[in-house]
This record gives C-alpha cells, structure tokens and sequence, in this order.
C-alpha cells in the first residue's frame, strides 16, 4: 500500500513540524518546522489528485477536482483570517495548535480510507540528481527577486542573480532533456494544450498566493487595521470563491474547458484592474468586494485548469503530468509571495523621499500592475488554446 504509507509519512511529517512550531524557541526552529509542513503539503496534494484522476470517471472529472481545488485555494486564502484571528485573540503559536486536532482527524480518516494502489512505479528508480537540481533552480530564482528587494531592482546583486539564474536553468533543461533518470517525463509539455492549462494554473495561483499577501500588508500598513481586520476582509471572498469550484467543475463536464476558463480570466482581469485603478481609494469593505469577485474568477478556473491538463497526456503519463502541475502550484505560492514582497520593498529603495505608507501604497500599484499583466496572458493563453489547438471535443 504505496499511497497509503505516502500519505501517513505526509501527515506524520506535518504533525512534527506543527509541534516544532508550536514550542520554537527562535526563527530557526520556526522555520524548520515550517519546512515540514512544507514536505507533507509537496507530497499530499500530488497525492490527492492522483487518487482522483485514477478513481474518478472522465464525466465527472470536472466535479471531483473543483471539490480539489476548493481544498486547495480556500486553505492559503483563509490563513491570513485565521492567522489573523487567533494571534489578536491569543498568541501566533496558537495557529498551530488549533491545527494539531485537524492533522490527526485526518489522518485516521486516511488510514481507513485510502486503499488504491500505486500504478506505473515497479521499473523507475528515484531520480535524486534531478530533486537536488530543481530544488536549485527554484531556490535560485527565489533568491535572485529577494536580491531585487532588498537592493533594488537596478542593483547588481539582482543582475548577477539573474544572470546565474538563466545558467542553472540550462543546466537544467539539458540535463532534464539527456539525463538517463528523469523525476518528471518533462516530454509531456510537447502537448499545446497542456502548456497553456499549465500556464493557466500556475498563474492563478500566483495571483491568489499574491493578494493573500499583498492586501493584508496593505490593510496594516496603509489603512491601519488590525491583524484580525486584515484577515477577516478576505473571508468573504474566499467562503464565495470556494463555492465556485464545483459549479465550474459540473460546467466542464457538461460543456468543456472554454467557459469556465474564459470566465476566470475575465474576471480575474476586472478584479486585478479595478485594484489598480482604486489603490489610493481602498477601504475594507472595497477590498472584500473586489477580492470577492477575483476569487470567482479563480475558482473557475483553477480546478478546470488540472481538470483538462489531465485528459491531454496518456495514460502512462498521468502521474507525471499531476507531479508537474502540483510542484508548480507549490512554487506559484512561494514566487508570488516573494516577487510581490521585492516590488513593494523596491519601490522603497528607488524613492527613499517616501514614508512607509506613501511607499506601500506606491509598491502595491506596481503590484497590481504585475498581476493584470499575468490575467492578461492567462486570457491570452485560454482563447488561444481554444482557437489554434482545440482540434478534438471535450471528452465527456
């Protein structure tokens, strides 16, 4: 029982790192708790989606991974309320207390219930050259915007960074291209459609992990509220947009990817341009309004994005292609967050006349900014699929 001991390792592995939190004495212990939870969330979402896309039939598929993506985005979306919540009303350590009863709940639940075996495994050995270099690239692009926030964006830190960047990304591709053992059959993004469902997903998923950090910064810095106020004008938004997944799962199934998608990027468009438009007009009640109806454009796509990505590749390949689209939502999250912490801290270093608030509000402009031009490509990347590389009908 491959998945179940794959499951029980993730939640044992979230439930020490929760405790390591819950008593760290210092930032290090913190983060090293934090890592493992990191851990059990790599190898459980993966994990979740394969045993939908092995158990789940092709006419409701749509379904099945908009109740999936509810769990996924509703979860980073409601921390900074939750957060939010409990470090007013207690301490920060009582985030992950308040987790441990859910860890364990659903670890048993687990045990008892997954029961599927693990399929295509037996002849592939471990590629542990390929994990160390992803994990490389990864942590060097991270780094290289972190150089841009903390120097500048013109500063040579971040253009040595980038320049090292692009060298271990070739790196990588060769290797990923001629290297005998392979973590991920990378010859899956041959397929057109799957690039722009890939696309698609990845960048929702920064703008989502994007504005769960840029508008609680804002609220705080800027409009002076509270933690539990700056996580409570998201709850809205995210308790709707939850709602939202598996309406557009059912409407995948019943019609296809085109509305459901074509939907989400209009309106995660809208959202991100009336933020924009409005930064210096914001207050909480237009912040949860226009947040709200982001996080339906989200939900739309989102789930729909995995849902059509899986029907474009063999069977043989399902596993590589929910590896590649998980281990890029994963990474969506970790680079919105940190390239939208590198233009608001730019910003700062660029106008030094700026006080903090003039600076914020100046830095979520560029923000925003940034996020409509990625809406744009996610619409881009939706209309064009449906034009130039539709050729077979929604499998239904």
């Amino acid at each position: 029982m491959l998945l179940k001991k794959i499951f029980l390792f993730a939640t044992l592995t979230c439930l020490i790192g929760s405790i390591f939190c819950i008593f760290a004495p210092n930032f290090i212990v913190l983060m090293v708790g934090r890592l493992l939870q990191a851990i059990s969330t790599g190898l459980s979402t993966p994990l979740m989606f394969h045993l939908i896309f092995s158990s789940v039939p092709t006419k409701k598929l749509g379904l099945y991974t908009g109740f999936a993506s509810v769990i996924i985005s509703l979860a980073p979306a409601l921390g900074p309320t939750y957060g939010g919540v409990l470090t007013s009303l207690w301490s920060w350590r009582s985030i992950f207390i308040g987790t441990i009863p859910i860890i364990i709940l659903v670890g048993l639940l687990g045990a008892w219930s997954i029961d599927q075996p693990a399929t295509g495994v037996s002849k592939h050995s471990f590629d542990y050259l390929g994990v160390v270099g992803l994990a490389i690239v990864f942590t060097s692009i991270i780094l290289t915007f972190n150089e841009a926030g903390q120097f500048g964006w013109l500063s040579s830190s971040f253009r040595i960074g980038a320049i090292l960047s692009i060298i271990i990304i070739g790196l990588f591709i060769i290797y990923a291209i001629k290297g005998n053992r392979k973590l991920i059959d990378y010859s899956i993004l041959q397929y057109p459609i799957l690039r722009f469902r890939l696309f698609s997903y990845f960048g929702l998923q920064f703008i989502n992990i994007g504005l769960s950090f840029i508008l609680p910064l804002f609220a705080q810095t800027v409009l002076h509220s509270s933690a539990m106020e700056a996580g409570l004008m998201l709850l809205p938004g995210s308790l709707l947009g939850a709602a939202i997944g598996p309406i557009a799962g059912r409407i995948y199934d019943r019609t296809g990817p085109f509305i459901p998608l074509v939907t989400g990027g209009i309106l995660m468009l809208c959202g991100t341009t009336l933020f924009w438009l409005l930064t210096k007009q914001l207050n909480f009640w237009l912040i949860t309004s226009i947040y709200t109806l982001i996080r339906i454009g989200f939900n739309a796509g989102f789930g729909t994005s995995i849902s059509d990505g899986s029907l474009q590749v063999p069977l043989q390949n399902k596993s590589d292609q929910n590896s590649l689209f998980s281990m890029m939502q994963q990474y969506a999250g970790s680079l919105g967050t940190g390239i939208s912490a590198a233009v608001i801290s730019g910003v700062a270093i660029m106008y030094p006349h700026l006080n903090t608030v003039s600076a914020n509000v100046t830095g979520t402009r560029f923000s925003f900014i940034l996020l409509i031009g990625l809406s744009i490509a996610i619409l881009l990347s939706v209309i064009v699929a449906q034009t130039k590389y539709r050729q077979q009908p929604h499998i239904k």
